[in-house]
């Protein structure tokens, strides 16, 4: 059986808007990689070639690795035409090469009924996992409630019908929670084979309120244990949320974050050795 390796990362937006206080804060933490969602208060897909390089030398100079670009590709409405997005994903492209990853997160767009949306949304992500193979980048779909992609079913059907190797499984447990659905009974099952990225993060089944790892229902620690035994070698991108929790995404501050670091580490430390 092969070792896992697990290598932490964060979205340092999470932290602070501008990039060298999320890089200060993550080194402190003893985290090396960042998922790069927004610096300076701009999102990665509206930086420049300017802001991109900049983005691009300290991340060096400081020892960091992007673990993806974490874009909001596929955050959209079934009625804004397909060009709109494969416009983006050119951008994702783009900041790819400069930044030194080939991952790009993605969602599967915002429905308002799952059945009637089907074909459109499948098609859409076909010519976004087309366009990702030309360029040798990975889509990385990650589930979240709103999308069509928000239950496991639906994941399976979105990676089963597209089947392309430049799509694959962005595993987010607290997002499953919140559309009622266990992530390790339900969702593992399902995705485990396409799961190459997963997002820290937990939930109540109650409220839907966000918690860090292991004080939520998400089973983060079974998850953990699960990832382990497959030998899972990849990053463990903490998104925690807690102090805000939208659709454009979360904040956690400098505080919420280290409370994040510390309840993912203290569950990985009982992991079995």
């Amino acid at each position: 059986m092969t070792q896992a390796i697990f290598t932490l990362s964060a979205f340092g937006d999470e932290i602070a808007d501008d990039l060298e206080t999320q890089l200060d804060v993550l080194a402190v933490e003893g985290i090396a990689a960042l998922e790069l969602r927004a610096a300076w208060g701009q999102n990665i897909l509206d930086l420049d070639q300017a802001q991109l390089a900049r983005a691009a030398t300290l991340l060096r100079a400081r020892g960091f690795q992007v673990s993806a670009i974490g874009s909001p590709i596929g955050k959209s409405p079934l009625d804004a035409p397909r060009a709109f997005e494969l416009e983006r994903l050119e951008r994702a492209i783009a900041a790819t090469d400069v930044l030194g990853t080939r991952s790009i997160r993605v969602f599967s767009f915002y429905v308002d009924a799952h059945a009637a949306c089907r074909d459109e949304v499948l098609a859409r992500m076909e010519l976004l996992a087309e366009r990702a193979a030309r360029a040798g980048v990975i889509l990385l779909h990650e589930n979240e409630k709103d999308i069509y992609g928000d239950t496991p079913e639906r994941c399976r059907d979105i990676l089963a019908t597209v089947s392309s190797p430049a799509l694959r499984m962005a595993f987010d447990p607290a997002n499953f929670v919140q559309v009622g659905v266990a992530p390790l009974a339900r969702a593992w099952p399902l995705l485990a084979e396409d799961t190459i990225h997963v997002h820290i993060k937990d939930a109540l089944f109650a409220t839907g309120e966000v918690r860090p790892a292991g004080a939520g229902d998400g089973e983060i620690g079974g998850l953990l244990a699960a990832l382990a035994a497959r030998g899972y070698r990849g990053f463990l991108t903490l998104e925690p949320h807690l102090a805000i929790a939208g659709p454009a995404g979360g904040f956690s501050g400098v505080e919420g974050m280290h409370t994040a670091v510390c309840a993912l580490r203290a569950l990985l430390a009982d992991l079995p050795s």
